[in-house]
């Protein structure tokens, strides 16, 4: 069942539904116990979208109702979800399969970097060098626009070591014409090419589409927007720059990004956070620690609680900014940050069998390399990556073996959540019960330390129900670079 975004209740309201939601919904996703589903009549009541936001107000076009959706100030606003570079997971960061993607999976909003050729043309670059994210190396300064087209692009976020495609350096323009009908495009990097911007805007037809964002002194944004009365503009405001909210007087910007390295400062505070939701939108990122304290994406999904719905209820967030738009649309529908499918097992990749060394891991290097002391004595390294635990530097020749107990006796397929920049990122074979190993299993990169995916392994083993042992093991003879976030066991089709 999919449930709409309705429109949300007061905040009053809102409180009284998520207690009842955590009483609802609390699920054992994180755990290698089998999770129970809540009722749909439970998601229904618990979903955020029918307390936080609605289907929003009526248009001819997703764009339309995007722009008359962020004119809605009221506590009654519907949260927009804004997707960090694009839908970089399916196509390069900044591209336009990556604006179309990230439409198509619920995005009211792409956020896009700007950047000027050396002929003057805006063109779709979060670096001032083309050289992490495509195979051209050099300021993007340096081309014209034509010498930049013959760049290819690589897969997601880029890297040293990551694939190309066949994906070109958009123009902004060409990323407006995508746009158009679709959405809103926040126009990150892009204040010092305001000027450029806006004639693209203009000449594509998309001055509603475009967000314009700065932390520039007000004097300046005034007079930009005294001269481009139909500018759409949102102000970035810290502690740095708190005074700006008063200086723009009775012509507030149509929001505020708001950072805040901890929730002690004074932007992050309640009684400041109520004046500007009073007049403003206000957008909060959750892609990593910093942005929001640690409110992140990563945290989200292991209790939403500790990440988007912290962002709505008590930091009056009616933007979120996300790298992960799907799980934020999910979450939206159904209350659940990352849900365990019906019938599957997970077990986190820190909760290893005990046993120590020689039992219940084989770790090549001593002590712990990572930041977190969560297993005193043990040599597996353990590390936080903006609210994700994880085991990490994962070498050859090393092996953890882990505990499961699996509900119901049948076949299952094993998946393993893993993150790396690397190609290849690494190899490892799977083991049941003591049994034999399997076939080599490649781990694909994920373009980023930090960034993780839930990748298939197509080893399928039948398991009755009961306790069992896995292990996952690292041929010593393949190179090794990756984090495991944790194992999935899925019942595999007949």
């Amino acid at each position: 069942m999919i449930f709409p975004r309705l429109r949300r209740t007061s905040l009053s309201a809102l409180v009284v539904a998520l207690t009842a939601a955590a009483t609802i919904g609390t699920t054992a996703a994180m755990s290698s116990a089998p999770a129970t589903t809540p009722s749909t009549t439970a998601h229904a009541d618990a979903s955020p979208a029918a307390r936080y936001g609605g289907p929003g107000h009526g248009g001819r076009t997703d764009a339309e109702r995007a722009y008359r959706d962020l004119l809605d100030h009221s506590d009654r606003a519907k949260i927009l979800t804004a997707a960090h570079r694009g839908q970089w997971r399916d196509a390069p960061e900044n591209s336009l399969p990556a604006i179309t993607a990230a439409f198509d999976d619920g995005a009211e909003i792409v956020e896009l970097d700007v950047r000027l050729t050396a002929d003057g043309v805006p063109v779709l670059m979060h670096d001032t060098t083309v050289d992490r994210t495509t195979d051209g190396s050099g300021p993007v300064s340096s081309f014209t626009l034509a010498e930049i087209k013959e760049l290819r692009l690589k897969e997601g976020l880029g890297g040293a070591q990551t694939a190309l495609t066949d994906e070109r350096v958009p123009t902004l323009a060409e990323a407006m014409e995508v746009a158009a009908d679709r959405g809103l495009v926040n126009l990150d990097k892009g204040w010092p090419a305001r000027e450029k911007i806006w004639d693209v805007l203009v000449g594509t037809g998309t001055v509603r589409n475009g967000l314009f964002k700065s932390d520039a002194p007000v004097a300046e944004v005034r007079a930009f927007r005294e001269a481009h009365p139909d500018a759409v503009y949102l102000h970035m405001i810290s502690d740095d720059n708190l005074t700006a909210f008063d200086e723009f007087g009775d012509d507030q910007p149509v929001g505020y990004e708001v950072v805040f390295g901890s929730e002690q400062d004074a932007v992050a505070r309640a009684p400041f956070l109520e004046r500007l939701a009073g007049e403003s939108r206000v957008w909060i990122n959750s892609m990593w620690d910093g942005l929001a304290d640690h409110l992140t994406d990563e945290a989200s999904l292991i209790d939403p609680s500790r990440g988007w719905e912290s962002l709505v209820t008590t930091f009056r967030a009616s933007m979120i900014q996300t790298d992960d738009v799907e799980k934020l649309e999910h979450w939206l529908r159904t209350g659940e940050g990352d849900p365990l499918p019906r019938g599957s097992v997970r077990v986190q990749a820190e909760d290893f069998a005990p046993g120590g060394a020689g039992v219940a891991y084989r770790d090549v290097d001593a002590g712990n390399r990572g930041n977190l002391d969560m297993r005193p004595g043990e040599d597996v390294d353990i590390s936080d990556a903006d609210g994700n635990v994880r085991v990490s530097w994962m070498r050859g020749g090393e092996w953890l073996t882990y505990e499961v107990d699996v509900p119901r006796t049948g076949r299952y397929e094993l998946s393993a959540r893993v993150s790396s920049p690397y190609t290849p990122a690494g190899t490892y074979t799977v083991s049941f019960d003591g049994g034999p190993a399997s076939e080599r299993v490649a781990v694909r990169s994920t373009t980023s330390h930090d960034k993780q995916e839930l990748q298939a392994s197509g080893v399928v083993e039948h398991l009755t129900e009961g306790r069992h042992t896995v292990r996952v093991s690292l041929p010593d003879d393949a190179y090794q670079n990756w984090n495991l976030d944790y194992l999935q066991l899925d019942r595999a089709a007949r």
